[in-house]
């Protein structure tokens, strides 16, 4: 039986999808030789017993190891090492002790730059593999179908081509010291239930926009680990879903590596789980261990089952020759690290609104005010918590090597008047902390509104009135609604900026850096703009529509569009070209792009496609980023891959007859059609 079992393992592995999409090859996916891999494991699972087999299974404690770490089981007898988990969406865990705090998710989703973001993997894998671990519980890659969610800052966006693309970049880099961990597969974007809820969707919906991104970050990246989540989805919960688990991701996708299960309450039953595909379920053996055991023996679970788990998870150890290794502090906290966390944090910041706010001389005099000025307010305090030596708040920013700068603080905003302060310049600074927004249960969970606080809304209308050179700046993880805009002379995005934040938005502030940040999500115009949020029912429905595609499809203006952002120069676009034909595995689109202005800023050239007669407007299919000085002009070509325009249908994917139109500009909300290509 055992034999049986891995022959059709190992046959999957080359077999193709439904729509003849050639799946993953183990051997691209494997660091290492997967011949030798392979037989090593056969080996290891001839020697162990049900015992020893059933222990590489399931984690040994419900709370850390001394060392702030998940483990799982070392199997000395056949020198087999334990992993070592830690989360760590934007750095090693607070558990873990200091380490360098980077932006959250959506701000280094906010950079579209995803070899920035390989940068930002590898950073934090050396950090997490420097305090022991081998597996890194990131990167958070579920789509932001509606802002209130209260994770919504560990993701990248709410586009499965941006998401994918990002994620990518995290794992590469990640995964030169560690294995990755992509979560959490699938359908998750609810925190307030998202133990019990459980959400119906359709096949079009789940494969063309809450799956694409796992299988990109699979099928280019090679993650080695997938995190199943909590929610329930058509029925099952995700860990017992034989669709999500064993159909999609193992026979369709062919992922050769292990899925892991969410921390408690994920995995429900023992038989189900295992049919369905679970392959290690984490912190600690809960319907595994001692209960697969029993349901081997009576015949309720194959130990080909069993058997088939083992090999994955020897097969992930193998290939990417995890170890467990001693802390080395010298790689913790360096000078580099701490250098990329300024540098993502200046390329994150999204310039929403600029009439004549920025960038601010160095003559002028600037006073800093609001709630949040000389707050540290990086981000949620759930499982992505992260423990930095210092936080550099807003305040902190601008006073810091200030001394040709008049810089000035009053924590009472509603006290500032024209004859208090002669400011040239007023930095209001407000927005959501962790009180406000963050993972369920073990924080604060779902947002409740897309306003500011209102005490916030009151600072800002009362500066405005005192001051006619006001620059708000928004913390927080994902859209807000903005009443008073018209007020104020410029808003922009900090996001949680991690520890160096306040360095970076007075870099930007400044003009030191000229602001690149585009958003990675739609900031509507109000909550009724948007798909209902629903974190209180039990069951509820997903459509194909959310975000930018709800907003374009109800023909419903934006407060500020997907991939918007503004810098402190000008670029134009020159008439685009598309090359190329459907017949082919790409096209190309190419536009001369001109810096138009005095400052010398970056670029990010956007691509959709639409089918006339799609009740899909357009989505995005492409990205790229160039990096111009003043007058200087570049063609930046931006490849389409002809498979992303197909829909899914009954099991397969098909390129539907019709006229498919690419356009391109800097955002979703400002393009110029660069051709149509017919398809037959």
């Amino acid at each position: 039986m055992r034999s049986a079992a891995l022959a059709l393992l190992l046959s999957a592995c080359a077999t193709a999808e439904p729509d003849s999409e050639p799946r993953l090859a183990l051997e691209d996916w494997c660091p290492a030789d997967a011949e030798a891999v392979e037989a090593e494991v056969r080996s290891h699972l001839d020697a162990m017993s049900l015992e020893e087999k059933v222990a590489q299974l399931s984690g040994t404690s419900l709370i850390p190891n001394g060392a702030g770490l998940w483990p799982t089981p070392t199997d000395e007898t056949h020198g087999i090492p334990g992993f070592r988990m830690v989360d760590g969406p934007r750095g090693a865990h607070r558990a873990t002790g200091e380490a360098t705090a980077f932006p959250v998710g959506m701000a280094r989703g906010a950079t579209w730059d995803p070899v920035l973001e390989q940068r930002v993997g590898e950073a934090i894998g050396r950090e997490v593999k420097a305090k022991g671990a081998n597996v890194l519980l990131a990167p958070t890659v579920n789509i932001l179908r509606h802002p209130l969610w209260g994770r919504a800052q560990e993701t990248y966006g709410e586009d499965p081509h941006h998401m994918g693309r990002m994620g990518a970049g995290f794992v590469t880099g990640a995964q030169t010291q560690v294995i990755a961990d992509a979560k959490h597969f699938a359908v998750n974007s609810i925190e307030d239930t998202r133990f019990d809820v459980s959400v119906s969707i359709d096949e079009r919906a789940l494969h063309e926009v809450y799956l694409p991104h796992f299988k990109h970050i699979i099928h280019e990246a090679h993650v080695g680990s997938v995190m199943s989540a909590y929610n329930h989805v058509n029925g099952p919960p995700a860990s017992e879903s034989p669709t999500l688990l064993r159909d999609i991701l193992k026979n369709e996708w062919g992922f050769p590596g292990f899925v892991v299960s969410d921390w408690v309450w994920a995995a429900e039953t023992t038989a189900g789980s295992a049919t369905a595909g679970l392959d290690v379920e984490m912190p600690y053996a809960e319907v595994y261990g001692d209960a697969l055991i029993d349901a081997v023996s009576d015949g309720e679970v194959s130990e080909a089952l069993v058997d088939e788990a083992v090999h994955r998870v020897l097969r992930t150890k193998l290939c990417f020759a995890i170890e467990e290794s001693e802390p080395d502090p010298t790689q913790v906290l360096t000078d580099e690290a701490r250098a990329l966390a300024r540098e993502v944090a200046e390329r994150s910041m999204v310039l929403l609104k600029n009439d004549g706010a920025l960038p601010v001389d160095d003559g002028l005099s600037v006073l800093v005010t609001g709630r949040l000025a000389d707050v540290a307010n990086i981000g949620d305090t759930g499982s992505s918590t992260v423990d930095p030596p210092y936080v550099i708040t807003p305040l902190q920013g601008f006073t810091e090597g200030a001394e040709t700068r008049a810089v000035s603080h009053v924590a009472d905003a509603l006290s500032v008047t024209t004859e208090l302060s002669d400011a040239d310049v007023v930095v209001v600074v407000v927005g959501y902390t962790e009180d406000d927004e963050g993972e369920g249960l073990i924080a604060a969970g779902d947002r409740t509104s897309l306003q500011l606080r209102d005490e916030d809304i009151a600072v800002i209308e009362h500066v405005a009135t005192h001051s006619d050179r006001v620059l708000v700046v928004i913390e927080g993880g994902s859209a807000v609604a903005m009443p008073w805009l018209d007020q104020v002379e410029g808003v922009l995005m900090a996001w949680y900026p991690g520890m160096e934040g306040g360095h970076a938005l007075a870099d930007l502030i400044y003009g030191t850096v000229a602001p690149s940040g585009r958003l990675p999500i739609s900031f509507a115009q109000d909550l009724d703009d948007l798909p209902e949020f629903d974190n209180v029912s039990l069951e509820v429905r997903y459509d194909r529509w959310h975000g930018y595609t709800h907003l374009d499809r109800n023909d419903t203006a934006p407060l500020f569009a997907f991939g918007f952002g503004l810098t402190t120069t000008t670029f134009a676009y020159d008439t685009p070209t598309l090359a190329g034909s459907l017949d082919e595995d790409t096209v190309e689109v190419d536009v001369q792009v001109t810096n138009t202005g005095a400052v010398e800023a970056i670029e990010t050239v956007q691509v959709y496609v639409g089918r006339e007669g799609s009740d899909v407007v357009r989505e995005l299919r492409g990205f790229a980023q160039v990096k111009l000085a003043p007058g200087a002009a570049e063609t930046v070509s931006v490849p389409v891959r002809v498979a992303d325009l197909r829909s899914r249908q009954d099991g397969a994917w098909q390129l539907e007859e019709g006229t498919y139109r690419f356009e391109v500009g800097p955002h979703s909300g400002e393009l110029n059609v660069a051709g149509t290509l017919t398809a037959p």
